[in-house]
Parts: structure tokens; C-alpha cells; sequence
């Protein structure tokens, strides 16, 4: 099997040796540049996916992102945006931008991982073939699609069937903001008579039943739901 190249950039000097440390563990190639204008510097197109701090110095990461997206050669690299809490305004921007996801700072080693693992199988060439149905992991919260079975800090939790599919539809958009009208369309279609209230049912029994993960089901009032870490 190939071995995924990731390229880490980040102007925090400690954190890039930090994750270069526990993804090399994972049995990834892992490359750091601590600016943008270093990252520039690499053939940025052998890489598989790219760690990208949002806040850094005259290239931003928004910025640099879009230079990528621009370049033919570099367009499809899936990019994970890592971003401080208060700096929502550019993830948003980030993710119409193309980016496949985003982590806010500070986050555990765990749960970068987890996202670097998701990000790597949904863009994946060899996607769709042979592949089982994934696992969804944030921290302790497990939704597994093969099993459809959903544990919370190691235990299992009941959901009926389509809290579990809006919760696993959630932590597959992680980072995404959907208004009703798309979450019927993507976890009720083809059913008959839904109402809106419906889905403000379901949400709210989430948020009970995953405990302490609830507060990761965000509302959006006048746009919807969605998960963000």
C-alpha cells in the first residue's frame, strides 16, 4: 500500500514537530514548512493532504489555499484547516473555499488523527471499491456506519434510526452548516410528510443521548444545523 504524504504548515514551531512526530507514528510521510511562503518553496503536489494554520504571517492559510486551488496540479489535495475558536468568520470562508475539513485550536493529537484518517479515505482514488462503510470518530464519540452502532466514551447508546443518520450525516459534513430543507432532503428523502419541527426533535435528542458531544451540534439560527469541534 502507498504510504500518504502530508504536509504540515503551521508557524507554530513546536506543534509541527508534534505532529510530524505522532503521524510519522501512524506510518505517514510527513513534511513541515512553518509559513506559507516555505510551503511555496516544496513540490507541494507529491502531497496527499495538507495540515494548514489559518493565522499566520503575510500569506495567510485562507490565502495560500487559494493559490492551490487555483494551480491545476495542486487543485484536488485535500486541505484540513486548523483555526483558533474566534476566527470563524475565515473557517466558513475556508470550507466554501474547498477545504475537506477544519480543527480548532487547541485540539488533541487523538482527534487530529482521527480527522487526518476520515479526510484520507473519503479522497482516496480507490474510494467505493471493496470499501466497508467508515467509522466517525471526534474524540469519544464513535458512530460506526458497518455496525450502525454509536458509542459515547466506550459505551454503546441507543439511537433510534434516523437520530443515528442524522448524526452520522453530521460527522461527515463536519464544519458544515445545512438548513433544513438539505438535511430533509439528505437523511428524510423520499419520505412523504416531514415537518421542520421533526428535525428540531431529533437534534435535541441528540444532544441528550451523546451526552457531553452534544455541545458539538451547533445551531445556526436562520440557517440550520451542523457539528464543529
Amino acid at each position: 500500500m502507498e504510504t500518504k504524504r502530508i504536509l504540515v504548515v503551521d508557524d507554530e514551531e513546536i506543534l509541527c514537530e508534534v505532529l510530524k512526530l505522532n503521524l510519522e507514528n501512524e506510518g505517514y510521510e510527513v513534511d513541515v514548512a512553518e509559513s506559507a511562503e516555505e510551503a511555496l518553496t516544496l513540490d507541494i503536489k507529491i502531497y496527499n493532504l495538507i495540515l494548514l494554520d489559518i493565522m499566520m504571517g503575510e500569506i495567510s492559510g485562507i490565502k495560500f489555499a487559494k493559490m492551490l486551488k487555483k494551480n491545476p496540479l495542486t487543485a484536488d489535495i485535500p486541505i484540513i484547516f486548523c483555526t483558533a475558536k474566534d476566527t470563524e468568520d475565515d473557517m466558513i470562508m475556508g470550507l466554501n473555499l474547498g477545504a475537506d475539513d477544519y480543527i480548532t485550536k487547541p485540539y488533541t493529537i487523538r482527534n487530529v488523527i482521527a480527522r487526518v484518517k476520515s479526510v484520507l479515505r473519503r479522497t482516496s482514488p480507490l474510494k467505493g471499491q471493496n470499501e466497508e462503510p467508515e467509522q466517525l470518530v471526534v474524540e469519544g464519540l464513535v458512530v460506526d456506519k458497518l455496525l450502525m452502532r454509536c458509542t459515547v466514551d466506550g459505551e454503546e447508546v441507543k439511537l433510534a434510526k434516523k437520530e443515528f443518520e442524522l448524526l452520522a450525516f453530521f460527522m461527515s459534513h463536519i464544519g458544515r452548516i445545512y438548513s433544513r430543507d438539505e438535511i430533509l432532503e439528505r437523511v428524510w428523502k423520499g419520505e412523504s410528510i416531514v415537518l421542520d419541527r421533526t428535525i428540531d426533535v431529533n437534534v435535541t435528542r441528540l444532544r441528550q443521548k451523546i451526552g457531553k458531544y452534544g455541545k458539538y451540534i451547533i445551531t445556526r439560527s436562520g440557517y440550520g444545523y451542523g457539528f464543529s469541534v
